[in-house]
């Protein structure tokens, strides 16, 4: 063997052996380090605040990238799961007694302990002072927000809260928009803004974190609402005779 083949051969076993090395370490971080997401810890529901703006009667009936009746089913779902886990609710409307209409129905009868507060003003929820005092009263930092519309009710707040340093996660199928170039362009906005873009069914189930015997009603009944399918899972499930 030439001395050049020489070094080339103790060259690629050097590099082979790195290599390995960087796998192995690698995966040992892996094992020591949290489950991380974009660079943020999944959600910790004892960190969160669901933040359910605009869901009225009237600026539903303008809601065309979603179906209006998962829609609702999707706000029932997580209204009933934040009541169950005491995650603080705040929500809000922008001149309900005008065209936009009241708060569905959805949000407090699931609910019954959110803060609702009703705006006679700023478009943009953040700009009502009162609205910023209740998120910053609960001490936490996880905003988890839904609306409508997604690109103004949602995208506004969602932006501004990003930018003061709030882990912000936008809930789009729990939000509406007048189309689904509307609803494409906002959730664009959103990411770069550092917002994260969630599924309602992935929220609930990052809440949920574990099957126990105390939260299993309520929270088959919120998959259910959210993918009406999983009804057939849980039917299959109790049906075995250990169940």
């Amino acid at each position: 063997m030439t001395n050049f083949a020489k070094t080339l051969a103790g060259s690629t076993r050097a590099l082979a052996a790195a290599a390995a090395l960087a796998v192995t370490t690698t995966a040992a971080l892996a094992q020591a380090v949290p489950v991380t997401e974009n660079a943020q810890r999944l959600i910790d529901r004892d960190d969160t605040v669901f933040m359910m703006l605009d869901h009225q009667a009237g600026l539903m009936q303008i809601v065309e990238d979603i179906d209006q009746t998962q829609l609702r089913a999707n706000v029932s779902a997580k209204a009933k799961v934040a009541e169950f886990f005491d995650i603080p609710v705040i929500a809000s409307t922008s001149v309900p007694e005008g065209p936009n209409g009241p708060l569905i129905p959805e949000v407090v009868d699931n609910a019954p302990s959110a803060t609702v507060i009703d705006r006679a003003g700023p478009i943009n929820a953040w700009d009502d002072a009162r609205i910023r005092e209740a998120v910053e009263a609960t001490g936490r930092n996880t905003i988890v927000i839904s609306g409508i519309l997604t690109s103004v009710c949602v995208a506004f707040p969602a932006i501004d809260m990003a930018a003061e340093g709030y882990n912000v996660i936008a809930v789009i199928d729990a939000s509406g928009d007048y189309s689904d170039l509307a609803s494409q362009t906002t959730i664009a906005r959103l990411q770069q803004a550092g917002v994260t873009v969630e599924s309602t069914f992935s929220v609930l189930s990052q809440v949920h974190d574990t099957w126990d015997e105390e939260n299993t009603a309520i929270m088959a009944e919120a998959y259910s609402d959210v993918a009406p399918a999983y009804a057939s899972v849980l039917q299959s499930f109790f049906a075995q005779p250990s169940n």
